[in-house]
C-alpha cells in the first residue's frame, strides 16, 4: 500500500512538472545542441563518444569550474570571503596539485573511463537524442545520483579518518589545511578509487541515456570544487539545494581534520553528531561578530 502511495505521489510530481513544462519558452540552445550531438553520434563510433567524450567533459569541466576561484586570490575585493584568510595560496602548493591532478586523472581515472563503453553496452544504455530524458528528469536523477554519492562518501570518508589508516591514505588530501578549488581531486590513488566508487552507484541505479553520465560528472565536479574552494561566496545558486553543506562546512573538516564527513549534504553528520564541533565554533564565531559590532 505504501509502495503504491509513494508510485502515485511521484507520477503526480512528474505530471506536475511537465504541465509547468508545456507553458514555459523554448530553449534558444536546444536545437544548436541538438545539432551537435547528432553531429557526434554521426562522426564518432560509441567507444569514442563513451571514452575520449567522457574524459573531455571531466577535464574541461574541472579546469574551467577551478578559473573562478584561482582568480580570486589575486582581487583584493574577494579576499573578505576567503575562510582562512591566514592561509593564502602559493604557487609551490598549487603546482604540486597539478601534478599530482594530471597523474591522477590519466593513469586512475582515464582506465576507469575506458570501462564506460561497455558498461553502456552491457546495460543497453541508448545514445541517440531520441532517448534523452527531459532536463528536469536529468536533474532528479543527478539529485538521486548525490543523495547517493553523499551516503557513500559519509561513511568511507569517516573510515579513513580512521587513526590506524589515516596516514596511509587520506592524509594526502589533506596535506593542504586551507584548501583551494582545484585541490577537490587532490588525493592517494586509493582514495580515488575508494570514495570514487559512490559516483558510480548512482550511475548503475539511475542511468537511462549516455547523457547522464556527463551531467552527473558537471554536477558532482560543480559541487565538490565549490566545498573545497577556501571562499564562502554570497548568493551562491548551490545553496538554494536543501541541506546544501557548502565551502564553510567542508573548510572546518580541513582546518581541524576531524567532522563534517559527508561531501554534499548535511544531515548524516547531524544524524550521527559528527557537525557537533562544526556548530560550536559558527556560535562562537556569531558571538565574536556581534561583540565586534558593538
Amino acid at each position: 500500500m505504501a509502495t503504491n502511495d509513494s508510485v502515485d505521489i511521484l507520477n503526480s510530481a512528474y505530471l506536475a512538472v511537465e504541465y509547468i513544462d508545456s507553458f514555459l519558452p523554448d530553449n534558444p540552445l536546444q536545437q544548436p545542441f541538438k545539432n551537435a550531438w547528432n553531429y557526434m553520434l554521426d562522426n564518432y563510433t560509441k567507444f569514442q563518444i563513451a571514452t575520449w567524450g567522457s574524459l573531455i567533459v571531466h577535464e574541461a569541466s574541472y579546469f574551467l569550474l577551478c578559473v573562478p576561484g584561482f582568480i580570486f586570490q589575486f582581487i583584493p575585493y574577494m579576499q573578505k570571503y576567503k575562510i582562512q584568510q591566514d592561509k593564502p595560496e602559493t604557487w609551490e602548493k598549487q603546482w604540486k596539485c597539478f601534478k599530482t591532478l594530471i597523474f591522477n586523472h590519466f593513469f586512475i581515472q582515464l582506465p576507469l573511463i575506458c570501462g564506460t563503453y561497455y558498461f553502456t553496452e552491457y546495460f543497453n544504455i541508448p545514445y541517440e537524442w531520441e532517448e534523452m530524458p527531459r532536463w528536469y528528469v536529468l536533474l532528479a536523477q543527478c539529485f538521486g545520483c548525490a543523495i547517493i554519492e553523499d551516503a557513500w562518501h559519509y561513511f568511507l570518508h569517516r573510515l579513513l579518518h580512521h587513526k590506524r589508516i589515516y596516514k596511509y591514505i587520506h592524509k594526502v588530501h589533506h596535506e593542504f589545511v586551507s584548501p583551494f578549488g582545484m585541490q577537490a581531486e587532490y588525493a592517494h590513488p586509493l582514495e580515488t578509487l575508494i570514495l570514487g566508487t559512490g559516483f558510480f552507484i548512482g550511475i548503475v541505479v539511475f542511468c537511462n541515456h549516455v547523457i547522464l553520465l556527463w551531467a552527473w560528472v558537471i554536477c558532482r565536479l560543480m559541487e565538490t570544487i565549490d566545498v573545497h574552494s577556501g571562499y564562502d561566496i554570497p548568493l551562491n545558486p548551490l545553496h538554494l539545494v536543501p541541506f546544501y553543506a557548502g565551502a564553510r562546512f567542508h573548510d572546518f573538516h580541513h582546518m581541524n581534520f576531524i567532522g563534517n564527513y559527508a561531501s554534499t549534504f548535511t544531515w548524516w553528520d547531524r544524524f550521527f553528531g559528527t557537525d557537533s564541533q562544526f556548530i560550536a565554533y559558527k556560535e562562537k564565531e556569531k558571538k565574536q561578530q556581534l561583540l565586534t559590532k558593538k
